[in-house]
């Protein structure tokens, strides 16, 4: 009997692993959730103290992060810039996300020879130029990214996936994260621009360019040393091809107040990107509103509040669960 009995012992294990094989992805999930309720039952005092911890964490967190962003803005900047690049990192190598981590790889490359030939002295006269175009290039792409993030959820949430046969998990999942690439490369081209900007407004300033820039129509003294002729951009020294009244297929050619004509993407690069309010050549002051026409050029408040809570979702919050998980391992909380 005994003899008998072994392999019917044996062979329950051996039944239970068929019936695991064969479940579905929705029925795995809910047997998953029901052992997950099974071990933290009767915790629940335990339960409320992680959550108290928590709350006080962020709390506190907020307090000191709205303080150093106060009293330090450029190094917090840095920082949170640094997180925004690097913790993402992390977690597309933990998880395998081979997609985000190649495009991430691509935007890196990228903007970090942006940003090489933005920080060099002397400046090239055709580097306001490159660094606009860029990051205009960025924010166009985020945008449409947004925006189709954005109306897959809401497509996915009145229902309309059906008509297309398409399951709902695909659909949302599709919408968040195109939505989130949408939010993060443009938070990312944003700050990077923003590091530009800074760089060059403060080399421009020191008057120390090189190339066929607007320094080189001007002696040291203010006096014109030659004209500027009518087919050439005082910014990169190129001549202007397409005529102000004629439509350009990549950019058209943009006329300040004072009547001087540039390649729209030299003189938008000079003033917004470069932070130069005054004409490259005659150095009359440029109206800025003219040429100010997208939320990349000029942070409207909700804008900026969302890239304000993306930097902190981003490069924060994963900083503030580390320091809760340690909390609660001193402290003997599972």
């Amino acid at each position: 009997m005994a003899a008998r009995a072994a392999p019917g012992l044996e062979g329950a294990p051996q039944h239970e692993q068929i019936s695991h094989t064969k479940l579905s992805a929705d029925d795995e999930w809910n047997l998953q959730q029901e052992r997950m309720y099974k071990m933290h039952r009767g915790h629940e005092s335990m339960h409320v103290e992680m959550v108290l911890i928590f709350l006080c964490a962020l709390v506190v967190a907020q307090i000191v992060l709205v303080q150093w962003r106060q009293r330090h803005g450029r190094s917090y900047n840095l920082v949170t810039l640094l997180q925004m690049w690097v913790v993402p990192l992390y977690f597309t190598i933990k998880l395998y996300w081979w997609r985000f981590l190649s495009m991430w790889g691509m935007f890196s490359v990228i903007t970090s020879y942006i940003l090489f030939r933005a920080t060099r002295k002397p400046l090239s006269g055709r580097t306001p130029r490159l660094v606009y175009k860029w990051f205009l290039l960025i924010y166009k792409l985020s945008y449409a990214f947004g925006v189709v993030g954005y109306l897959a959820i809401i497509f996915t949430m009145c229902g309309f996936h059906l008509f297309f046969r398409i399951k709902a998990r695909d659909s949302m999942d599709f919408g968040i994260v195109s939505l989130f690439y949408g939010l993060y490369y443009g938070v990312m081209g944003r700050d990077f621009a923003e590091i530009c900007s800074d760089y060059m407004a403060s080399t421009l300033g020191n008057d120390v360019c090189s190339g066929p820039v607007p320094q080189q129509f001007y002696s040291g003294s203010g006096m014109p040393t030659r004209s500027l002729s009518d087919d050439i951009c005082a910014v990169c020294g190129q001549k202007i091809i397409v005529e102000l009244d004629e439509e350009g297929l990549i950019e058209n050619t943009y006329q300040l107040s004072c009547k001087h004509v540039f390649h729209e993407f030299c003189i938008r690069g000079w003033c917004i990107v470069g932070k130069k309010q005054t004409c490259p050549y005659c150095k009359e002051k440029v109206d800025l509103k003219r040429m100010i026409n997208n939320p990349w050029e000029r942070t409207h408040f909700l804008y900026g509040q969302i890239l304000d809570w993306l930097r902190y979702l981003v490069a924060w919050q994963p900083v503030v669960i580390g320091i809760v998980q340690g909390i609660n391992y001193s402290l003997g909380l599972e």
